[in-house]
């Protein structure tokens, strides 16, 4: 059954690790003689760079990726019935799914020593540390569980011809903006982000838009089917390609969304723009996890903490960060600055750019996503009445 419920020396270590780069990679694997592995990474799709041929390179391990869903139920389905458990080595999700997965059986907990390039990177330290809303993004108990992929704070876009410039949440529930307006069919996105607009409005209180009690979750889903009867929603997006074409053909002027889809959207040739909002912003982080697979062979265990290895490193890093504009490792901007050959000058720039970016979002603050509040089967409850409203 599923149960619900020392500044300086950092920056050398950095330097050091990206100057490096693949070709420590692969003179730290060269010398172990393990055998060639085929890894399969189940991914919700944003982790995907669609070239794995440096890792296959450095290792001699072939990496297959397969799509996988990221809804917190789906994830913990997929693994304990649907086959997960056996067909995944790794599995890259937006994070805070440890509870479940560890209750069940069906991840292992990290032995980070077995990635030298954990202990170099600080974004760890500064935002996922034991005892902060970050730890729970990728670990539970004191325990580490997830390797942090990418880092990222949320918001929503819009249509600056549309609309002129847009500041708040309010945005979502404007009336002027009715039936323009699209939110995700997600309770820890959508739910959480009109949490804190109805805090900040001064329109509801609720004590922590992160983990709310059933009255709280509650008095936000009766506003937004308030909202949803007025019209103000034309269509509750449930795929990232759904959310891109809701802003290319100027169906919605206003959307509850991921960045990556505003850089989709410019690269079809709609002018779009990811909100910097008064609030604040909807902060988490992914997580690989290694899959507790019984039948997981020691080589196939140590070619999946290489592969881990290799998405904490500086190509990894700076790869995604240009694909989709989130924050990955402190090797990133480093290594696209010292491998011309890989990155060009203006990639290199915007690599740096993203990153500080997003890390002025972690400063701004907001809420940390919750994947697995306390009262999940609540929110749960609530969400699907708003979905049936």
């Amino acid at each position: 059954m599923i149960k619900l419920a020392n500044l300086n020396r950092r920056e050398a270590l950095k330097l050091a690790a990206a100057s490096s780069g693949l070709a420590a990679l692969s003179s730290t694997y060269a010398t172990r003689a393990w055998a060639s592995s085929a890894l399969t990474l189940a991914d919700i799709g944003v982790g995907d760079t669609g070239d794995w041929s440096r890792f296959t390179e450095a290792t001699g391990h072939s990496v297959n990726v397969v799509s996988m869903g990221n809804a917190p139920a789906a994830v913990v389905n997929q693994l304990l019935a649907g086959g997960g458990r056996t067909s995944f080595n790794i599995v890259n999700i937006v994070g805070g799914m440890q509870e479940p997965l560890v209750e069940n059986a069906l991840i292992r907990e990290l032995d980070t020593a077995r990635m030298p390039n954990w202990k170099t990177n600080d974004y760890i330290s500064d935002y996922l540390s034991e005892g902060t809303p970050g730890f729970d993004f990728v670990g539970l108990d004191g325990r580490f569980y997830g390797v942090p992929t990418v880092l990222q704070g949320d918001s929503f876009a819009y249509l600056p011809e549309e609309t002129g410039e847009l500041d708040s949440y309010g945005a979502l529930f404007d009336p002027k903006f009715r039936g323009f307006v699209s939110l995700e069919d997600n309770y820890t996105t959508a739910g959480q982000k009109t949490a804190l607009f109805l805090n900040a409005s001064g329109q509801a209180q609720i004590v922590d838009p992160a983990d709310m009690t059933p009255e709280e979750m509650r008095t936000v889903v009766d506003f937004l089917i308030e909202q949803k009867r007025a019209g103000q929603f034309r269509v509750i997006w449930s795929s990232f390609e759904q959310a891109v074409n809701l802003l290319t053909s100027r169906e919605v002027h206003v959307i509850d969304c991921w960045e990556p889809m505003v850089f989709a959207a410019r690269d079809q040739g709609t002018e779009a723009v990811y909100a910097r909002p008064r609030e604040g912003y909807l902060l988490w982080a992914m997580a690989a996890y290694i899959v507790n697979n019984p039948d997981m062979s020691e080589e196939d265990l140590e070619a999946s903490y290489q592969l881990l290895d290799f998405m904490l490193g500086g190509w990894y890093g700076a790869k995604i960060t240009l694909m989709r504009g989130y924050l990955t490792n402190p090797l990133a901007a480093q290594y696209a600055a010292e491998n011309p050959d890989q990155f060009s000058a203006e990639e290199a720039a915007r690599v740096r750019e993203i990153s500080e970016g997003v890390q002025a979002k972690f400063e701004k603050g907001g809420t940390w996503q919750n994947r697995w509040p306390t009262h999940v089967d609540a929110y749960e409850e609530e969400w699907q009445r708003f979905k049936s409203a």
